[in-house]
């Protein structure tokens, strides 16, 4: 006598996978990276203070130095990681081998402590870096007066 467990009455066992498991697996790291890309992509997070009348960021990424602090007070030299201690060392490294162009962009957060933007711009200058630049945004909604300056987005929503 022969039983039969199940409805297909010929005894065979199916293997079938189980995907569930590989796509949770999938999902939980596609929304990873749609969290972690665009922090990737910008090397920082730091929104600029707005002001008007404002010349064109800095685009030439050999030449012009560009210091950043995020709103948690993080270090960033051309986008990458910097400890504290570091970038006097590092300046002194980018400035004493230039003979002309010693400018140095500085990207903080309007929310950040100004003491933090200041101690920074000394650290430069004792460095030997010859002049230094703020980078901040356009006010929305104002234009610049400063021939060759790209304008301003708009606001959302348009015009009020």
């Amino acid at each position: 006598m022969a039983m039969s467990a199940g409805g297909g009455g010929s005894g065979s066992v199916k293997a079938e996978p189980n995907v569930t498991p590989m796509i949770d697996v999938m999902l939980v790291l596609l929304i990873i990276f749609m969290v972690v890309a665009p922090a990737l992509l910008a090397g920082f997070n730091a929104t600029p203070p707005e002001g008007q009348n404002l010349k064109a960021h800095p685009v030439d990424e050999n030449s012009d130095q560009t210091l950043g602090i995020d709103k948690d007070g993080n270090y960033y030299l051309n986008k990458q990681p910097i400890k504290y201690e570091d970038i006097p060392t590092r300046l002194k490294q980018i400035y004493s081998a230039r003979t002309e162009d010693k400018v140095l962009y500085v990207k903080a957060d309007k929310s950040l402590d100004y003491a933090k933007v200041l101690d920074a711009l000394d650290i430069a200058g004792k460095a030997g870096v010859a002049m230094t630049g703020m980078i901040s945004d356009q006010t929305p909604g104002t234009s610049s007066s400063v021939a060759g300056d790209i304008p301003a987005p708009e606001p959302v929503g348009g015009k009020h």
